[in-house]
């Protein structure tokens, strides 16, 4: 799962390398736009429907986050 949300990520901002942040939101690799895209990309992926009160910056913070966010609804 690490290395497809990896894959999302590069797809999303291909010029960052996420693997030198550890808080994409602190560190300015995602913002708020960011963020709705990659969530629809993780729904698309994963066939799950990430609600609205999930979209917090701290689900998105860190690879960590991600997957923990993905899980919960897998």
């Amino acid at each position: 799962m690490r290395e497809k949300i990896l894959e999302i990520l590069q797809d999303l901002r291909p010029e960052l390398d996420f693997t030198e942040s550890t808080d994409f939101i602190e560190d300015g690799y995602l913002d708020s736009f960011d963020m709705v895209a990659l969530v629809s990309a993780i729904d698309k992926e994963y066939g799950i429907s990430i609600l609205g009160e999930d979209i917090v910056p701290e689900n998105f913070s860190n690879i960590e986050s991600i997957i923990k966010i993905i899980n919960k609804y897998l």
